[in-house]
């Protein structure tokens, strides 16, 4: 059975876009299936990875309003090499028609009881606020990955969305747990980042990644070409860095990592 992670932060810019598309991508990259949801109104994950967000004719809206069922919605095998659930602007309503439907936290979770058994990962591409849709990411997963840039207030940052974790925890989803908290957009010449990043370490411990996503000019290029970096520029550092993250995924989980597929 799959495991359901959601890649979570309320701060808008930290990289969990780019996490989502690019560790989807690597982990799909050594064989592992892998389905990544877009559940942000602003549809990036799903342009990052080459779909056109306004030429859709089903997207995780219609999953969580009930009228199409979750197969019928994913588009497989992107360019990027994994799965997706799409998203477009249409999701901006949900929050509002949410809180008119029963089970309202659960919509998504009940909806990937039908299809988690066909994948190693779901990931779940959250949007940058502690609403509605972000709650169905959490009450669906089985843990959270926050991605986290090394900068002052670093930890405040994140307290609402550990708060809020707790509360989905004892209210609506008791296996909940921090997967990870991944360094993003470090920038080794900046003292700053490495003190926060040594905040991290001491407050976080072995839930901190060692793996750390450098500022990468390739990585940043990717998302408007519609690839992730592995197949835009697979020589880049930022390329190198989600590769290795994806293996400290997998050794955390006790898997081998495989040979790297050619795309």
């Amino acid at each position: 059975m799959g495991r359901i992670i959601a890649i979570a932060n309320q701060k808008g810019g930290v990289g969990k876009t780019t996490t989502s598309i690019n560790l989807a991508a690597s982990l799909a990259a050594t064989h592992r299936k892998v389905l990544l949801i877009d559940l942000d109104p602003q549809g990036n994950a799903t342009m990052g990875s080459g779909v056109n967000k306004h030429g859709l004719e089903a997207t995780v809206y219609d999953v969580l309003m009930g009228d199409i069922d979750i197969a019928s919605a994913i588009i497989r095998n992107t360019n990027a090499g994994y799965d997706l659930l799409p998203a477009n602007q249409e999701l901006t309503a949900a929050e509002v028609h949410l809180l008119e439907l029963d089970q309202r936290e659960q919509r998504l979770k009940q909806a990937l009881t039908d299809i988690i058994e066909k994948y190693d990962y779901i990931y779940i591409d959250c949007p940058p606020s502690l609403n509605m849709l972000t709650v169905n990411a959490l009450t669906a997963a089985h843990s959270v990955l926050i991605p986290m840039q090394c900068e002052y207030f670093a930890l405040e940052g994140i307290s609402a969305l550990l708060q809020t974790v707790d509360q989905i925890k004892n209210a609506l989803n008791p296996e909940l747990h921090i997967e990870g908290v991944l360094r993003t957009m470090f920038d080794p010449r900046n003292n700053l980042a490495g003190d926060v990043a040594q905040q991290l370490q001491d407050h976080f411990g072995d839930r901190l990644y060692n793996t750390i996503i450098p500022r990468n000019v390739r990585l940043a290029e990717a998302p408007s070409h519609g690839l992730p970096a592995l197949i835009y520029d697979k020589l880049s550092t930022g390329s190198k860095a989600y590769l290795t993250l994806a293996g400290e995924v997998l050794r955390r989980d006790n898997i081998p990592f495989s040979e790297i597929s050619a795309h």
